[in-house]
């Protein structure tokens, strides 16, 4: 920065210099090998939709919760694990950011935001960062109440997502297990179950009213 200032570069060699920190973050970016082949084509997708009833989606965490929920994995991560891992995951992050941005449809239990996954500081901002996003244009936060007496997702969570010019895709995680899916019947169904799960959550704007008032909550 003083150089900058030195130099009369008007903030270009900040900028620049920030610009290093990022590729360098990239570069320590190590994706689990099971999960690589999902990262690239995420990062491709002009379309993606999510439905988590475990944790809050990945693509949403703060530092803190996902570190949280790497540490919480049995059998333990050693930290140096849980570093890279937390790494990785805030670095797909990016992907809210580009231009242009895909689209990004996410449904989640009510019951994973009540987790307290390190504490209660660290849910609070987790449910503050969930507020944050869900008020980008090309992001819709759906929340599946408690009070439901039943819906679609019960299978458990799973990734819809489009590249252009290929055809619709999906993905699922279990434990350390995960599974790139292509058949279109395979596909077709999943997509058919998140439409259902949609239109049994709440709207985005009622989603956005819960996650304020359990912010409010003492």
């Amino acid at each position: 920065m003083a150089v900058d200032e030195l130099l009369g570069c008007g903030g270009l060699l900040a900028l620049l210099g920030e610009d290093v920190e990022r590729a360098k973050a990239r570069r320590r970016v190590r994706h689990p090998e099971w999960f690589r082949g999902y990262a690239v084509l995420e990062a491709e997708a002009v379309e993606l939709c999510y439905f988590a009833n475990q944790a809050v989606q990945g693509l949403f965490q703060t530092e803190n919760y996902a570190r949280a929920v790497f540490a919480s994995r049995q059998p333990f991560f050693d930290e140096e694990t849980i570093e890279q891992r937390v790494t990785a995951r805030l670095a797909r992050q990016d992907l809210l950011s580009k231009w242009p941005p895909p689209t990004v449809s996410a449904i989640v239990q009510e019951s994973a935001l009540r987790q307290s996954f390190g504490g209660r500081a660290v849910q609070r901002e987790q449910l503050e960062r969930l507020v944050q996003v869900s008020r980008l244009r090309h992001v819709e936060v759906q929340v599946m109440p408690t009070v439901s007496e039943g819906h679609a997702g019960m299978g458990g969570p799973f990734t819809l997502f489009e590249i252009k010019g290929r055809p619709r895709m999906a993905y699922l995680e279990v434990q350390h297990l995960s599974r790139l899916i292509a058949g279109p019947e395979d596909v077709r169904v999943l997509a058919a179950t998140y439409g259902s799960i949609r239109g049994q959550a709440l709207t985005t704007r009622e989603s956005l009213r819960l996650i304020e008032k359990m912010l409010g909550d003492p």
